[in-house]
This record gives C-alpha cells, structure tokens and sequence, in this order.
C-alpha cells in the first residue's frame, strides 16, 4: 500500500525571513486517500540539534478535524499564515543549531500518522566557524523564547 505524500510551500521565493515578517504557504496531501483524514496539525515551531538535549517551541499551532457533515478533503489545497517572532533566530552553530519549519501531520481514520516539515532560516545570524586554532570566531547566541 502505497502513503499519501504531504507537500508544503512557502508563498515567499526561498525560504529565508527576517522577524516581524509574515510566513506564508500552504500545504496539500498527494498520492492515495480513500478516505478522508481524521485530523491535520499544523506547526511552526523550532528546535535545537546538535549536542546535548533538544529544546523545542511551538510559535503557531492550527488542528482542523473531520465533522460529520464536512470531510477533511486534504487533496485540496490549505494555506497556513503566522507573523514571526523576534527570537530565536536560526543559526548554524559548532555545537548546536537552531532550525526553524513548518511541520504538517495527517491522522487518517484508522490511527495511521503520517508527517512532513519544510524548513527555512529566520534572520541573518552567521555560521560559526573554527579559527585555524581551534578557537571560535563565532559566539552562539543564547536562547530566548
């Protein structure tokens, strides 16, 4: 049996955007759907990755479910729409990365999950980068939420 895919796209060329900007896009689910889906969530939210524990935040959350008399039919294209915040910017760091995306998940009726992300930068923070002694160039930003 073959899974439904799940397409995300940003309204916007690229997908870098500066805080107060407003992200825009829409999401859509291809391939096989005999039925229609339970539910659909959708996210903008960051993380950490890197060493240590992953941090996460969710900045704008939206869950639409399947009513009785109006099926969830995700063959048809939704949009999704958040003002970014200030902070925390993305960054590329030696020892951790802050990563930013928008993550869709689809419930279908009989408890099957299935989930996408599109990612894109927010600010202009710098890559780290190691000096030829081994000593950093860059200092990592604190976190702030």
């Amino acid at each position: 049996m073959t899974t439904a895919a799940i397409r995300i796209s940003f309204d916007a060329s690229g997908a870098h955007y500066q805080a107060g900007e407003r992200l825009t896009g829409r999401y859509v689910v291809e391939g096989p759907q005999s039925r229609p889906a339970r539910a659909v969530e959708v996210s903008v939210l960051w993380y950490t990755a890197g060493k240590g524990e992953e941090d996460m935040a969710v900045h704008h959350f939206e869950r639409h479910v399947e009513e009785p008399t109006k099926p969830l039919d995700l063959r048809i294209p939704r949009r999704f729409a958040t003002v970014l915040p200030a902070s925390p910017l993305s960054y590329d760091g030696i020892i951790v990365k802050i990563c930013w995306c928008v993550r869709v998940r689809v419930f279908m009726p009989q408890g099957q999950e299935t989930m996408a992300e599109a990612t894109f930068r927010l600010g202009d923070v710098p890559p780290a980068v190691l000096a030829a002694d081994g000593l950093k160039e860059a200092v990592e930003p604190p976190l702030r939420t």
